[in-house]
């Protein structure tokens, strides 16, 4: 039984691997000003339209996982995701756009929770549910693997046949991402809590983390990073066009990207033991992000910015895994998808409400937008209050 399920996690990078082949990743924002027509701030619209509906659907999507399986959550997903690229290049519309992103975001609301839970469960009935921080890394880097793959073709791909074709051949891995899906073995867990109705699961799930000290205190500082180091996938591509880097060369800036969240993510262990301790690596992967924003600010020296933008992005958005290895030793199984979704709602939230304000800070000046951002980050690494003890393998 323990093969068949050990399995899954095999599984789960050919899944990631495939669900993350977005072709249209490094020429992001070039398809929607370009091809879509629309300015900076309308993308930024975009972004908190998404955000806005992962929002409303993150906790009860989390609580479907927790209902009906982790494995049918991530397959529906999966099949979400492919009606909403196809929506996207029907035709270069911001309305058209704004249906496409509502359906973006109802896949990554059951895809969101659903997978770090599916992970974690099936390394509790293999036994090595203490390699959990090397797994979610591993398996994070298979998802970036994927990202840095394929942003230099999308690249390729928008330079000889189309901006819209890098959106369009997405539907081909997704695809492939969900017969795979098809094939997980769906971990066991205790039905005590999913066997209750859907409002007290979900009231449940929510008061536990409102209880739970140290899960707020992790999902603080996790969320407050990531959600700075977001706006770098955003931002790094006009801060190019400035630096004066030609388009075709934004797919390779976008797989060093990648590759510096993937060299992060597999050398958390190494990092901690030459730091001395878990804490110490928690506050400089806060830290520097912060200088990397600033520094991307205050120059359009492009040996300057291309540096800013790989560290940045590598620190800030590869502590992800990280911390949710940390969260889920604070989490029960049968309500792990729901919290885990509460700390995603949490952070969707707030990038809800920051979106539209940062692209218009953005529009005004990009590097006063980047220093702000920088000095919330350098200022919020001296005053978190996560703990060695919180920190547990």
């Amino acid at each position: 039984m323990k093969t068949n399920f050990q399995a899954n996690i095999k599984k789960l990078y050919l899944f990631k691997f495939f669900y993350h082949l977005h072709f249209f990743g490094g020429v992001l924002v070039p398809f929607f000003t370009d091809w879509g027509g629309i300015s900076f701030t309308k993308v930024m619209i975009l972004q908190s339209w998404f955000m806005a509906w992962i929002f409303i659907l993150e906790i009860p999507t989390g609580t479907i996982a927790d209902y009906w399986g982790r494995k049918h959550s991530l397959a529906l997903g999966t099949v979400i995701n492919i009606i909403a690229v196809l929506v996207y290049v029907s035709n270069p519309n911001f309305y058209i756009f704004l249906f496409a992103e509502f359906l973006w975001a109802v896949a990554s609301a059951l895809y969101s929770g659903a997978d770090q839970a599916f992970t974690y469960d099936t390394l509790k009935i293999i036994g090595r549910a203490k390699e959990s921080k090397k797994i979610f890394a591993r398996i994070g880097s298979v998802k970036l693997a994927g990202l840095m793959i394929s942003a230099p073709l999308g690249s390729l791909i928008a330079a000889y046949i189309g901006i819209r074709e890098t959106m369009l051949f997405m539907a081909f891995p997704l695809i492939i991402a969900f017969f795979i899906s098809l094939t997980f073995l769906e971990p066991k867990t205790d039905h005590k809590i999913e066997s209750k109705r859907y409002l007290h699961t979900l009231k449940n799930g929510v008061k536990y983390f409102h209880q739970n000290k140290i899960l707020k205190i992790l999902a603080l500082d996790f969320i407050v990073i990531q959600s700075i180091a977001y706006f770098m996938l955003w931002a790094y591509q006009p801060m190019l066009k400035i630096a004066g880097v030609k388009i075709v060369y934004f797919g390779i800036v976008h797989a060093g990207f990648a590759l510096m969240q993937i060299l992060f993510m597999n050398n958390y262990e190494r990092l901690e033991k030459l730091l001395g301790n878990k804490k110490r690596l928690i506050f400089y992967s806060a830290f520097i992000t912060g200088l990397m924003f600033i520094m991307g600010g205050l120059t359009n020296v492009v040996y300057l910015i291309i540096p800013a933008i790989l560290i940045a992005g590598g620190l800030g958005l590869g502590r992800r895994e990280l911390f949710e290895s940390y969260l889920n030793k604070h989490i029960p199984s049968e309500r792990r998808a729901t919290i885990l979704s509460t700390v995603s709602m949490i952070n969707k939230f707030i990038l809800v409400v920051i979106s539209p304000l940062v692209g218009m800070l953005i529009d005004w000046s990009l590097g006063v937008a980047l220093i702000i951002l920088g000095l919330i980050a350098v200022g919020f690494s001296f005053i978190s209050r996560v703990e060695e003890k919180h920190l547990i393998d």
